[in-house]
């Protein structure tokens, strides 16, 4: 992981990221395992569903990364295939069967950037099931489901080491990864997709997903009355659109871990607003299919062959990527839709599932995202004029003011001092960082916080480079606990081991501190108060992993007051940015 890294932080240098760059960077993070297993011949445990009679493998603990034997269930389908007629329709459950499905390697992931070991396939609804081999089998474990990341258009299930996870939890549990369309594929919006009801198709998948746990999670000895849903990045925001969604009726879930995202981050269109069909538009015309008359648009959408689907998606995302107005997310869907009312709207209404949430953000959220070389401060303000159409000009002059220009103002807290990065960056990377995670992130505490269930925030501040400091998707590593961030330094590993307590805590028993882990001696985290708001701080002045000294201090209970002058800003205007 460490050479990826280090790849990672060489190729994001430049005026913005390119689309290979993000999908390389969300297939890459914390996947050791990202490449098809071959099934073995012998110890394979066997479990009998609806579908069929699964089987799977024992992880190789040969090299001793992991200090138990864990069995794996790869691959397996929880909806039929979505290839041609299926392609743009809701998903459909797998069917009953007395089949043998082999669940001995990791199934074809959801066609989605650049090429990699793992098939790319339309028929990609499949899902990974991680458990102790040794267990009480009488005894019913929690359940982690794993939401991917990758902006909605890329990533796969097996982006994360959840294995790792599972392994190291001193009270045992079931871990869950998990395939969703991504891109045009899964996230297609316009009023055309809103009329035939295919809006948030990705969604629909997870939906699907949690459901299919709800049915078969016993058998493997899971319990279903004890589901964690946990994501980052856009697995985060679906996480927060699952929070909100139908909340009059008992949740597929029953506690979520939202990492940097949340149902309000970036920004949440309504179906029919001018960008989204301009976009869907550009889809069009990258298939020659502008002038095809309405009723027949999308029976020959079905008819193209995959990866001409894929590229003319991924066209049209590399189109909007500087400028982070990313095509293909979901939308604001209307009555009966997975996203019924803007979520700040949805929010204010107080209906939402009342769960335990633990959710957090990195101090440098934006930095792999913006671009590193504005010097000047209208080039920052024309950045979000862009990115933001919404703000009107006295907004701009707010922000101005918010986040003051280093040039003219040199005690601004947004100087500029390290090699190789323009004046602005900082700035740039700071504000954006608010705007899109951090602010968000916020909100969700602050709603939640007034209900009645638990509330944890954290705040991961070790830096992993000199540029991106504690860039975006940062701290996955540390909650996993993977052997390679761990082996960096004693420090590293107490700030690994300790989150990994936390959040493992947190999904056996709804609360953070009540095991002690391998880390039983570290600090009570606090449920988040409204008016007494505090946070727990991982990593705060370490940069070891960005190959400097300064080891900092692990974890700490602290105020939430930092950058709050510019959340508040942002929080104010989200509406802007939902319509």
């Amino acid at each position: 992981m460490g050479s990826q890294r280090k790849a990672r932080r060489l190729g994001l240098v430049g005026t913005a990221i390119t689309f290979g760059l993000v999908s390389l960077w969300f297939m890459m993070m914390n996947n050791p395992r990202g490449r098809n297993v071959p099934a073995m011949k012998k110890n394979r445990p066997s479990v009998t569903l609806r579908q069929g009679t699964v089987l799977g493998l024992e992880e190789d603990s040969s090299h001793g990364a992991f200090p138990q034997v864990l069995e794996e269930f790869l691959g397996i389908p929880y909806a039929l295939s979505t290839e041609r007629q299926r392609r743009f329709k809701p998903p459909v459950p797998v069917t009953s069967s007395k089949d043998e499905i082999d669940a001995g390697s990791f199934g074809a992931r959801c066609p989605s950037g650049p090429g990699d070991a793992i098939i790319q396939s339309e028929d990609c609804l499949n899902l990974n099931i991680f458990r102790p081999k040794i267990r009480d089998e009488n005894e019913k474990l929690p359940v982690l489901v794993y939401v991917h990341g990758g902006s909605f258009n890329f990533g796969s299930g097996s982006s994360r080491a959840i294995s790792s996870l599972v392994a190291w939890s001193e009270s045992p549990m079931i871990g869950i990864s998990f395939n969703y369309r991504v891109g045009a594929f899964g996230f297609l919006p316009s009023k055309l997709a809103a009329k035939e009801g295919l809006l948030n198709l990705g969604l629909k998948d997870q939906e699907l997903l949690l459901k299919w746990v709800q049915d078969n999670i016993a058998a493997f000895g899971g319990d279903p009355d004890n589901v964690t849903i946990m994501g980052l990045s856009a697995g985060a925001h679906s996480v927060g659109h699952h929070v909100m969604h139908n909340p009059e009726s008992p949740p597929l879930f029953h506690r979520a871990i939202i990492e940097s995202g949340a149902t309000t981050a970036r920004a949440v269109y309504r179906y029919d607003n001018a960008i989204v069909e301009k976009q869907f538009q550009e889809f069009l015309s990258h298939l020659n299919l502008e002038t095809v008359s309405e009723s027949n648009i999308f029976n020959k959408l079905r008819a193209l062959p995959t990866s001409q689907i894929k590229q003319a998606s991924e066209a049209v995302f590399d189109k909007y990527n500087p400028s982070i107005r990313w095509p293909f997310q979901p939308v604001i869907d209307g009555p009966g839709g997975m996203i019924p009312i803007a979520p700040i709207k949805a929010w204010r209404t107080k209906k939402w599932h009342k769960i335990p949430i633990l959710t957090g953000f990195n101090t440098n959220e934006g930095a792999m995202f913006v671009p590193s070389t504005l010097s000047k401060s209208q080039q920052f303000t024309a950045f979000f004029r862009t990115l933001l159409p919404g703000l009107s000009s006295e907004d701009l002059e707010t922000l101005n003011k918010v986040y003051p220009d280093p040039i003219s103002h040199p005690t601004s807290k947004y100087a500029e001092t390290r090699k190789g990065l323009a004046a602005q960056f900082k700035r740039v990377e700071q504000a954006y960082g608010h705007f899109a995670y951090i602010a968000p992130v916020r909100q969700t505490v602050n709603f939640a916080a007034s209900g009645p269930a638990p509330i944890y925030l954290y705040h991961f501040a070790a830096n992993s480079s000199i540029r991106g400091g504690a860039d975006h998707g940062d701290h996955a590593s540390f909650v996993t606990y993977n052997k390679e961030t761990k082996d960096i330094s004693p420090t590293i590993a107490e700030i690994a081991g300790t989150m990994h307590a936390y959040w493992t805590s947190f999904i056996t028993t709804g609360d953070p501190n009540k095991l002690g882990g391998r880390f039983e001696d570290r600090p009570v985290w606090p449920k988040y108060v409204l008016g007494k708001a505090k946070k727990m701080l991982f990593g705060e002045g370490n940069d070891e992993r960005a190959g400097q000294k300064h080891k900092g201090k692990a974890v700490q209970v602290v105020d939430d007051s930092w950058a709050k002058e510019e959340c508040d800003f942002w929080w104010e205007r989200t509406e802007k940015f939902e319509v």
